[in-house]
């Protein structure tokens, strides 16, 4: 069964069209992601399949079962109406029906005509079995734990919707679609104003909803998890790709090579073909010549077109000047305002280290950035920049660039007077040529007014750069360009994003604000993600080291453990002679510094958990040798690790 049959969708705004001859299906139960780059029409064929705007050509038909949602993007509540009835409201239907039940059960009581109490009989089985299936009886439920799931504090719920900042609107008419229960959505950027926790919870409902929907989104983690097939709109046409945005990403460079070579051989022959005509039109092989000329003509009408390829703009950050070893040292940092942010964080963040800052909404991640920079005054604690350390700072406001500035203007440096040409050959680095350098910056898209500001970033020639949600407004080839840009970059880089992919490509430390302190994690989102499964599942503490942990607070804790186990032993026998000394024990491994061996042990245990994680891969567990193969890694891996357990055992005996 199909659910939305889209055929030739043709849209123009101007000469151009945006939309030309989009055609695709959706099935139910399909997971369906829209990717493609700004300005590519993403938004305007939502809105088309939402008959919320008129195609100029096309047919867009969904089947007689199907209940479309729209997440929409503006919202308008009334002042008088609290987040928790406006949320409820979504469920009106639900609420007629449950009244409805209501209603007829009290009929069937009153009346005494056995056909239409048969009649009455029927229709309350079809409602109960309608309220049954929809969890009717569960409503006040539902409600909490969608608006819990989408970070809605309780005592948020009995305020009016109206009064709800514009971010937390967007978040209540995501909670309404979702309480609506639609059996097709529509999703348009719905991890928009969404912190990662409440983005897991979105991906969780998602996954276990069994709703089709068609999702746009920049967050290629989420789009991974949600869906299991991709669209790409590019030059107004739809080319459908099975799988989520990682198996899009591999076919789509499969599908451009092969297509590059067969366009590369099919010109060749055209030119070859040209050839032999020029030389013979007119001698002994005129007529050979002739057959090649109609040869030709078939040759052009089949002709593949071009490979569509979406260039991801340049971006490159210049070679940094070397700054000390210790580029910035962080030491009992401590910060409230009507509540406590952050406290007693401490750190060093070594040159060359790439360090991402996470947190829910609100947790205090900007105003860490302010205390590190020294524009905002701590509460407590200090900041200690190191020897020759340039700071370079991403305001995710933009706000470094006037609007009524020209692009080419915006971006010159405070400490290096360069000529236009050379910020123009800046701004191209960035993916931002012609007209649009001599535009001013109030006229820019969002994600040309961030590449702009990642130019002057660059521009000033920093060494250790500061970026404060740095991929907002970027779509997902320029945020993976930015990714290579900096960890390419030779400084040092620290930076706050909720984008999970971008986290796990770029950062090499993690500060994560919880509600009940600050964790600082040595690796990446997934050692962050793999340290709170094995301690939700109560293997954190069988290993040595826990994922992700710094090793440096791991020693201080491994001291404080070989001291009290020293005490503890003392204690159990108080007349041990204390003159007498043990018979000194023998190395049993060769000397090591205790750090390396709980870095080592760290990749070994994430290497297993990535093994383990492909043993759950269908693809894989089909491939007989390959299963094999994973076996014998994995015992091996596990034969290494212990190995190294009780090397450290030994070590922090010896190394003290």
């Amino acid at each position: 069964m199909i659910l939305l049959d889209v055929k030739g969708i043709r849209k123009h705004f101007g000469p151009e069209p945006v939309l030309d001859g989009a055609t695709f299906e959706v099935r139910p139960g399909e997971g369906v992601g829209l990717v493609g780059p700004n300005g590519c029409g993403k938004s305007t064929l939502m809105k088309i399949l939402a008959r919320r705007e008129e195609a100029d050509e096309g047919t867009c038909e969904l089947h007689g079962s199907a209940h479309l949602g729209y997440l929409e993007q503006q919202a308008s509540f009334d002042p008088q109406v609290s987040v928790y009835n406006e949320a409820k409201a979504a469920l009106a239907g639900l609420i007629s029906l449950e009244r409805e039940a209501v209603e007829v059960s009290h009929e069937m009581s009153a009346t005494d005509d056995p056909a239409e109490r048969e009649r009455l009989s029927k229709r309350f089985d079809h409602l109960q079995h309608e309220l049954h299936t929809r969890d009717a009886y569960n409503i006040e439920h539902k409600i909490e734990r969608v608006l819990d799931g989408l970070g809605f504090r309780r005592e948020a719920f009995t305020q009016p919707a109206a009064s709800l900042s514009g971010g937390e609107q967007n978040r209540l008419l995501l909670a309404k679609l979702l309480l609506a229960e639609p059996n097709l959505m529509l999703l348009d950027e719905p991890s928009n104003h969404l912190d990662i926790e409440a983005t897991e919870w979105l991906e969780k409902f998602l996954i276990e909803s069994s709703a089709a929907y068609v999702v746009v989104s920049h967050d290629r983690y989420f789009l991974d998890r949600t869906t299991n097939r991709t669209l790409e709109l590019f030059h107004g046409t739809i080319d459908s790709y099975v799988g989520n945005f990682t198996a899009y990403w591999t076919q789509k460079q499969e599908r451009l090579l092969v297509h590059s070579r067969t366009y590369e051989k099919q010109c060749e022959e055209i030119e070859k073909t040209k050839d032999f005509i020029r030389r013979n039109h007119y001698g002994q092989k005129s007529a050979q010549a002739e057959d090649r000329r109609k040869k030709l003509v078939r040759l052009e009408e089949d002709l593949v077109a071009p490979p569509k390829a979406i260039a991801a703009p340049p971006m490159h950050f210049p070679p940094a000047a070397r700054s000390g070893d210790i580029v910035l040292r962080v030491e009992g940092l401590g910060k409230a305002y009507d509540r406590q942010l952050f406290n007693d964080l401490t750190a060093d963040v070594i040159r060359g280290e790439r360090w991402g800052l996470l947190g829910p909404n609100g947790s205090g991640k900007s105003t860490l950035l302010k205390c590190l920079l020294g524009e905002q005054e701590a509460d407590a604690g200090r900041v200690i920049v190191g020897q020759g350390v340039e700071i370079g700072y991403f305001d995710q406001h933009l706000s470094s660039l006037p609007d009524d500035a020209e692009v080419a203007d915006a971006v010159r440096p405070k400490r290096n007077n360069l000529i236009t040409q050379q910020r123009r050959d800046l701004l191209a680095k960035f993916g931002v040529t012609g007209d649009t350098a001599l535009q001013k910056v109030g006229s820019l898209s969002g994600g040309e007014r961030c590449r702009v500001a990642l130019a002057k970033l660059s521009a000033e020639n920093a060494n250790f750069l500061i970026l404060d949600e740095p991929t907002n407004h970027l779509d997902l080839w320029a945020r993976d360009s930015l990714e290579k840009a900096l960890t390419g970059f030779d400084g040092t880089v620290m930076f706050v994003s909720h984008d999970r992919y971008f986290l796990n490509k770029v950062a090499d430390h993690l500060i994560i604000l919880e509600p009940n302190g600050v964790r600082v994690i040595e690796g990446n989102y997934d050692a962050y993600r793999l340290y709170l499964e094995m301690k939700a599942n109560g293997t954190l503490g069988t290993a040595k080291t826990a994922p992700g942990e710094k090793p440096s607070a791991r020693k201080s804790q491994v001291k404080k453990a070989g001291k009290r186990n020293q005490a503890d032993e003392a204690n159990e026998d108080p007349k041990a002679d204390a003159s007498t000394e043990a018979p000194k024990k023998k190395r049993k491994y060769p000397f090591r510094k205790v750090s390396d061996i709980e870095d080592e042990i760290f990749m070994r245990e994430t290497s297993v958990s990535s093994l383990e994680e492909d043993m759950t891969n269908p693809e894989i567990l089909r491939n007989g040798e390959r299963v094999r193969e994973l076996v014998a890694q994995i015992a091996e891996e596990k034969e290494l690790l212990q190995k190294l357990y009780e090397h450290w055992e030994e070590a922090t005996q010896f190394n003290w």
